[in-house]
């Protein structure tokens, strides 16, 4: 007995990954004219996800697709209200003490006077540095600087912020038609699939789901690894608000490169701040966010990211500075993923057209279609 020839499933070659890269390309172009879209988009699909767990729960103990998706979201939504009105009733009480205006004023002179100090050190340490009066060269940058700051740019970041609104509202809406329609919506594309590649259609889509799914949980679970290990090293030297801190550099770190320095620098103005006596809390701080950044990359991001998109870390690094060269913040933000799923779909394409076994179902197929409907004419 002859057994029969295995199928060797062929990885994708240099032809299917050129186009991978092409595409994932021009959408980010695309999608940079598309931001307000695009970005209540993501976080649609952030919260997608984040209640796909909790609804699959439900649906498994016996209610419908639909009661189980407005229970989820009207729970969910509802503690996010409640999150809300905690915060503002928070800012109130801390308008009693102070304004905003003032907050920021005295966060930033600490961040100015923490720099001030640091290169009057280095001007001890350096003679160099003082010969090219590097402080007071600073200082005048500086007062410019914060001088025309409110004139030149808080006008336009409220309004861009104002513009933004009414756009990020569409996320939860979004996220509420995903987990109610989203099945049947898989259902309407397979439908208009030929017959003979309707299975591997359906890997198909079930490959870019759980792709996009990995990826977001992935980021989600590394968010609250570095919020937990950020928060506890600020705890540990004395800076306030370490957990809250530890969350918004979390937030700021999908953001790749860019975050993370953002992240660092408000860490370090609030530590300056809280002890302007003492520069080694700043300094102690600097060195918590660096340990974390280490730990996240090379321990909490192979764990939670590592298994979710399986490519190169060579092309993955370059696919970051293509993505930001693109299209700026956004590129940086939505590469990864975009080139996850692009990924997917490319290699499976790649290997329906190349499978002479679907391509021979395909053309008989067809023909035995053309042939019923001929059966009954005559010349």
């Amino acid at each position: 007995m002859i057994a029969a020839p295995t199928v060797r499933e062929e990885r994708a070659g240099p032809v299917v990954w050129t186009g991978i890269i092409a595409v994932t390309c021009l959408l980010l172009v695309l999608l940079e004219h598309m931001l307000w879209l695009v970005l209540p988009l993501i976080f649609g699909i952030v919260m997608y996800y984040t209640l796909l767990g909790p609804m699959r729960r439900l649906l498994r103990l016996g209610f419908s697709r639909s009661v189980s998706s407005m229970l989820v979201c009207a729970i969910f939504f509802g503690l996010s209200a409640l999150v809300l009105v905690a915060a503002l009733s928070w800012n109130a009480g801390l308008e009693d003490s102070g304004s905003w205006s003032d907050t920021l004023a005295l966060y930033a002179n600490g961040g100015v006077a923490f720099v001030r100090n640091t290169m009057a050190l280095l001007e001890v340490k350096f003679p160099i540095l003082a010969e090219m009066h590097l402080t007071s060269l600073a200082n005048k940058r500086f007062k410019v600087f914060t001088d025309t700051f409110a004139q030149r740019y808080l006008t336009t970041i409220l309004v861009t912020a104002a513009g933004w609104l009414p756009s990020l509202l569409l996320a939860p809406f979004l996220a509420f038609f995903f987990l109610r329609d989203g099945l049947r919506f898989k259902k309407f594309l397979a439908r208009a699939v030929p017959n003979a590649y309707f299975e591997r259609t359906l890997f198909l889509l079930h490959q870019v789901d759980q792709t996009a799914r990995r990826y977001f949980e992935g980021m989600l679970k590394l968010t609250v690894l570095d919020t937990l290990v950020l928060g506890f090293g600020l705890w540990v030297i004395g800076v306030s608000s370490p957990l809250l801190l530890g969350f918004i550099s979390a937030l700021l770190a999908w953001v790749p490169f860019i975050g993370s320095v953002v992240g660092c620098v408000m860490v370090v103005i609030v530590a300056a701040t809280d002890a302007p006596s003492n520069p080694l809390v700043a300094y102690g701080a600097i060195a918590v966010f660096i340990l974390a950044r280490l730990l996240d990359d090379f321990v909490f991001m192979p764990i939670t990211l590592g298994r979710s998109l399986k490519m190169h870390p060579l092309i993955t690094v370059l696919m970051i500075f293509i993505g930001g060269a693109l299209s700026g913040v956004a590129g940086l933000m939505l590469v990864l993923p975009l080139l996850g799923v692009v990924m997917v779909i490319g290699e499976t394409l790649g290997r329906l057209m190349t499978n002479p076994r679907l391509r021979a179902r395909h053309r008989y197929a067809k023909q035995l279609r053309e042939k019923q409907a001929s059966g009954d004419l005559k010349v």
